[in-house]
């Protein structure tokens, strides 16, 4: 976590408050990190942390699409921001994929 917040720091994003949603309170079994945060504007952002050995394929974007989904019905509200951190190789389709639904990839 410390790694993702020293990241958005650097790029001038500060937050007043995050908080970790388990996968297990969505109903998934995937090996990811959730976290919902308020930035100091009063904005809500959803943040991804993926860590994966085998490359980011399209597949995987509609199942953080669905992901995403089950998230916002769980915390009853949507998001302004969503960014997701990816320690894998990227596809180019994905890439294009994650940028025409929204996300920021970093």
């Amino acid at each position: 976590m410390q790694m993702m917040v020293d990241s958005l720091r650097k790029q001038g994003k500060i937050y007043k408050k995050m908080q970790e949603v388990l996968p297990k309170e969505l109903g998934i079994r995937n090996k990811i990190k959730i976290y919902k945060a308020t930035d100091t504007k009063g904005y809500f952002w959803a943040i991804f942390v993926v860590h994966q050995k085998s490359r980011v394929l399209m597949k995987d974007v509609h199942k953080f699409q669905e992901i995403y989904g089950k998230l916002t019905l769980f915390c009853d509200h949507n998001f302004k921001h969503k960014i997701i951190f990816i320690d894998a190789p990227l596809c180019s389709k994905a890439k294009v994929a994650f940028k025409e639904v929204g996300w920021k990839i970093q």
